[in-house]
């Protein structure tokens, strides 16, 4: 597979929607000796072979849909396709869903994140999945139909593994709370309908297009287990006619040895298991606090009892007992105490009160848990109090301490805080879920957030008005060569092998435009040059009257470069590298930094040249680690040799060379078609925000695609011309030398800003459009005053940090803001 292909790939997919990812620790699963019979009954469902099934395991919040989900996952995955493989596992793939992060709740990195597990999972299917996103880069877009991801990413792959897979167990992808997928709730009643209307379309889509995959007739007996709360539109999607023939629902009747029963999440064998669960973790505890005197079986019952078959209530009692800032000896008989108004089944918000009025300050508490519910994202207790500021951000810490039974406090102050469970954020999302008199009338935490946001960046971000002037500047060398259609670039520059940058982009596009004097033949030795001489157009350039004139001079370096190449043995660290365990080490971490170093000029003597001939060294160039180190100036080196430029003309050279230029063309082709969706309104087009998007619009592509790249977020130490070529002396070179010398500076001091203002510049709008309505007088002026005065500085911020089409999305709400409520 492409490694650049690869690499966009994996950027793309998102890792924390996996079962096992960081971003979910505490990872929820059950506790051996509970929920059997449901487990049991689930094992059986995945392991029949006569027909693709979609499990639907649903229920109310807290009854342990996700630990459920978490532990068939796990058990799927420690289950081999066959006795003789190594890696294929019968998980297939896992996604899932929540509220509180952006890109995991929505379908649009559904299939792909399935396809980047199953490829690992599978590597046979890699080449198919490339071949896909090379014919079709949208593919990786969100925005991208699903059904078009569903058919190129997943159905594809799988319907080439249904031969080798014919008389192997069935595969198994497991989805997760399906319900999570929708937007945050909104405090408007038509935008709250309206959101909600866009969500269910979108679950009803997306089970529709599951049960097409599974109806499909190639496929390899396929079962997918799906868990979400019991939704009404969600039970309409999964009861339609195509559905039902494919659907097993739990709960689910059953009947054995004549008696019936039903299989469930809230079933009567729960209240056993939360006793149980309790037993165990309180064990857990006198474990650590030998002191701790256990419940008796009396209490034990009382509190399970208490939890009404509710495992995220039976969690938050052990997590409000278990905290370190108090004596669990104490928070046990507190926990009694409050637990002994609580009715068996009482709903779990009556416990999150009695949890609230436990803390020094409960409005103040509320009020931190709604902030914490309402972030867009997850960020850590300090950056919630940076952000806050230095008036309500000093008691951040000291209260979200006493909410650790319902939030997750690392003891680490930079590790993001997160709520446990998901009926945390229903219960703070609405005022009237809460009985506590006296957080009725407590400030918006969109409000908050909207409002600190814009304090911050009008705080932090330094002025930068210069952009206007710089793109100005460029904008007059717009007639230094024939301007075309910034589409074609695609073509026209496949034959690069240099990653592109500013300078060197230019200088090519005027050497193939006909700009070949003298002051820009040095092109020709480079990577790129030497690249145009093998196509076509260059071959017959070199037989014209122009070209000979170069011809010796060409085949005298290229005389010189075999003079210099290896005989076919190995000496020193050639022997060494080509030891199997060692040669694995250069595709690791350390072995890339070991690249890196002066030792790792390895590569350039004789032993380092010779095992790159040797088929582990041909196996390594495809390498996420070859790759690393084709950037380097030992690797560009070594692809200007004559061993080197043989191995670009071989089929996964030439993948790699298109990869490099498909990856940069495919944003900027993105970027273009966002600018030309963007409509500025006409009463804003004034403003001089706008007037740089159009100036940046406005120039030709000779000047647009080196711009894009200056101010593309990546590293520019390498952005201008090869070393030791001094820049032609041409009045478009000097332009744009100085716009790159200005996008540097840029970068510089947009480099590693603090996280929080990164969550400010990204997210300011979002809280705003979530802020109640009418704004308040407070919110109406910092809003203004950031529009009118700064909002130049964060799209020069914005833009160097995420790029253009990161600013355009968020400029689109703030105009609607700015229209609402400015004009």
């Amino acid at each position: 597979m492409s490694e650049g292909t690869w690499e966009k790939f994996s950027q793309v997919a998102v890792k924390g929607a996996e079962h096992d990812s960081r971003e979910r620790r505490p990872h929820p699963k059950c506790l051996e000796g509970t929920r059997v019979v449901l487990l049991n009954h689930i094992y059986v469902y995945l392991s029949n072979k006569e027909k693709s099934r979609l499990i639907w395991l649903h229920g109310t919040a807290g009854v342990g849909k996700s630990a459920v989900a978490f532990t068939v996952a796990e058990k799927m995955r420690g289950l081999k396709m066959t006795e003789e493989t190594k890696i294929e596992t019968r998980l297939g793939g896992t996604f899932f869903f929540s509220r509180k992060h952006t890109k995991r709740r929505t379908t649009g990195y559904f299939f792909v994140t399935l396809a980047y597990q199953l490829a690992i999972n599978f590597p046979s299917v890699r080449t198919d999945v490339n071949r896909a996103i090379l014919n079709n880069p949208a593919l990786l877009d969100p925005d991208k139909s699903l059904r078009d991801q569903m058919e190129a990413l997943f159905l594809q792959p799988l319907r080439k593994l249904q031969l080798r897979l014919r008389e192997c167990p069935p595969l198994t992808f497991v989805i997760d709370a399906l319900d999570e997928c929708t937007p945050e709730p909104s405090n408007e009643c038509i935008s709250e309908s309206l959101d909600q209307s866009t969500s269910e379309s979108e679950l009803t889509d997306l089970i529709s297009l599951l049960g097409e995959a599974l109806r499909e007739p190639d496929l390899p007996v396929t079962h997918i287990l799906l868990t979400s709360r019991s939704e009404e539109h969600i039970r309409k999607a999964m009861q339609t006619e195509e559905m039902r023939s494919l659907v097993l629902e739990i709960p689910v009747k059953t009947s054995w040895e004549g008696v019936a029963a039903i299989i469930s999440l809230d079933g009567a064998d729960v209240d056993n298991d939360i006793y149980i669960f309790l037993k165990h973790s309180f064990g857990d505890l006198e474990s650590r606090h030998p002191d701790f005197p256990q419940p008796s079986t009396d209490q034990l019952t009382r509190l399970a009892s208490r939890a009404g078959r509710r495992f995220i209530v039976a969690s938050t009692m052990v997590k409000f007992i278990d905290n370190p800032e108090h004596d669990p000896r104490d928070r046990l008989q507190l926990m009694l105490e409050l637990t002994s108004e609580l009715l068996p089944g009482t709903e779990v918000y009556k416990l999150y009160d009695r949890i609230l009025s436990t803390c020094t300050d409960a409005t103040l508490a509320y009020l931190y848990l709604s902030i914490i519910a309402a972030l867009a994202d997850p960020l850590s207790i300090s950056q919630i109090s940076k952000l806050l500021g230095p008036s309500r951000g000093q008691d951040v810490e000291r209260v979200l301490i006493q909410l650790r039974s319902v939030i997750d406090v690392p003891t680490d102050s930079s590790l993001p805080v997160n709520i446990y469970h998901s009926s945390v954020r229903d219960y703070v999302s609405y005022h009237s879920n809460c009985s506590l008199r006296q957080v009725q009338h407590i400030t918006s935490p969109h409000s908050l957030l909207a409002h600190s946001s814009l304090r911050l960046m009008m705080q932090d971000l330094p002025d930068r008005s210069a952009l206007l002037d710089a793109l100005s500047a460029l904008k007059r060398q717009s007639q230094a060569m024939e301007a075309r259609d910034p589409q074609s670039l695609r073509h026209s520059l496949s034959f690069l092998v240099q990653p592109p940058k500013p300078m060197q982009v230019l200088v090519t596009l005027l050497w193939l435009r006909g700009h070949r004097s003298s002051e820009i033949q040095f092109w020709l030795e480079t990577l790129d040059g030497r690249a145009w001489l093998r196509t076509p157009v260059g071959k017959y350039w070199v037989l014209t009257q122009g070209g000979k004139g170069m011809l010796d001079t060409i085949l005298d370096s290229c005389r010189s470069d075999q003079l210099d190449e290896p005989r076919l043995e190995t000496t020193g660290g050639g022997g060494w590298v080509q030891h199997c365990g060692k040669r694995d080490w250069l595709q690791t971490p350390g072995g890339g930094d070991w690249l890196q170093t002066p030792r790792g000029h390895w590569l350039q003597t004789h032993g380092g040249r010779c095992w790159l001939r040797t088929q582990s060294g041909q196996d390594w160039l495809r390498t996420l680690g070859a790759q690393d180190w084709w950037q380097t100036q030992g690797g560009q080196d070594w692809l200007q040799t004559q061993l080197g430029r043989d191995w670009l003309q071989t089929p996964h050279g030439q993948m790699w060379r298109l990869t490099v230029v498909w990856l940069t063309i495919e944003e900027f082709t993105n970027t273009l078609e966002a600018i030309k969706q963007h409509n500025i309104v006409p009463e804003l087009s004034s403003q001089p925000v706008f007037q740089v998007i159009q100036q940046f619009k406005s120039l030709p592509d000779f000047l647009m695609f080196p711009a894009f790249l200056a101010l593309r977020h990546q590293d520019h130490s390498s952005s201008t011309l090869p070393q030791g070529c001094p820049p032609p002396d041409m009045e478009i070179i000097h332009a744009m030398k100085a716009f790159s010398h200005f996008a540097s500076d840029a970068h510089k001091r947009s480099r590693s800003p603090p996280d929080v203002l990164n969550y400010a510049c990204q997210n300011w709008a979002v809280h705003i459009s979530r802020a109640p309505k009418p704004w308040d007088e407070k919110l109406t002026h910092i809003f203004k005053s950031f529009w009118d005065r700064h909002l130049l500085n964060w799209l020069k911020r914005q833009w160097c940090a995420k790029g253009l089409q990161s600013c355009l999305t968020i400029l689109s709400e703030g105009e609607k803001l700015a229209k609402e409520h400015l004009l």
